[in-house]
C-alpha cells in the first residue's frame, strides 16, 4: 500500500513538473487574454492516471504563482483546470474522447471573468470566452487529444503504472 501512494505522488509531481516547465517554457503565449497554454493539453491525463488531477492542478497553481499571477488567478484559474481535470477523469471509463470537452468548457467560462475582473482588461467577456476557448480547444482538444491518441498507439506507459 505505501509503494502505491509513493507511486501515485511520484506521478502527480512529476505531471506537475512538466506543466510547470511548459507553461513557463512558453511564457509568452500562456497569460494574456489571448492565450494557449500549451500544458492544458495535460489535462487529457486523468484519463489515464488518477494523479493527473492533483498533477495539472498543482501544476497550474505553481505555473501562475511562477508566472507573476494576481491571487485572484492563482485560486480562480487553478481551480478552473482542476475542475476539467476532475470532470476529464469521471469520463474515463464511458466516454473518453469527451475528456478535452471539460477543461476547455470550465477554462472558457472562469478565466474570462479572472481577466476581466483580475486584470482588468477591458474587453468584452464573450469576446475573451471566444479567445480563451479557441486558446483552449487548441491546447486541449488538438493538443490534448493528439497526446491521448499517441498514448493509446504507443502502449506508452506513464510513468510507470498508468493504465491504457
Amino acid at each position: 500500500m505505501k509503494n502505491k501512494h509513493a507511486a501515485f505522488l511520484t506521478q502527480a509531481a512529476m505531471i506537475a513538473a512538466i506543466y510547470v516547465v511548459l507553461t513557463l517554457l512558453f511564457r509568452p503565449v500562456s497569460f494574456g487574454e489571448i492565450q494557449v497554454r500549451i500544458a492544458e493539453a495535460l489535462t487529457i491525463l486523468p484519463l489515464f492516471t488518477p494523479a493527473a488531477v492533483p498533477g495539472v492542478f498543482a501544476g497550474c497553481l505553481i505555473a501562475n504563482i511562477l508566472g507573476g499571477g494576481i491571487l485572484v488567478d492563482i485560486i480562480f484559474g487553478s481551480l478552473a483546470t482542476l475542475i476539467g481535470a476532475v470532470l476529464t477523469y469521471r469520463l474515463r471509463n464511458c466516454a473518453p474522447l469527451l475528456g478535452p470537452l471539460p477543461p476547455i468548457a470550465s477554462n472558457t467560462v472562469i478565466i474570462p471573468f479572472v481577466l476581466f475582473y483580475g486584470y482588468g482588461f477591458n474587453l468584452p467577456i464573450p469576446f475573451m470566452m471566444l479567445t480563451v476557448g479557441i486558446g483552449e480547444v487548441l491546447s486541449c482538444g488538438l493538443l490534448g487529444l493528439t497526446l491521448y491518441f499517441a498514448l493509446k498507439r504507443y502502449k506508452f506507459v506513464l510513468f510507470g503504472s498508468a493504465r491504457i
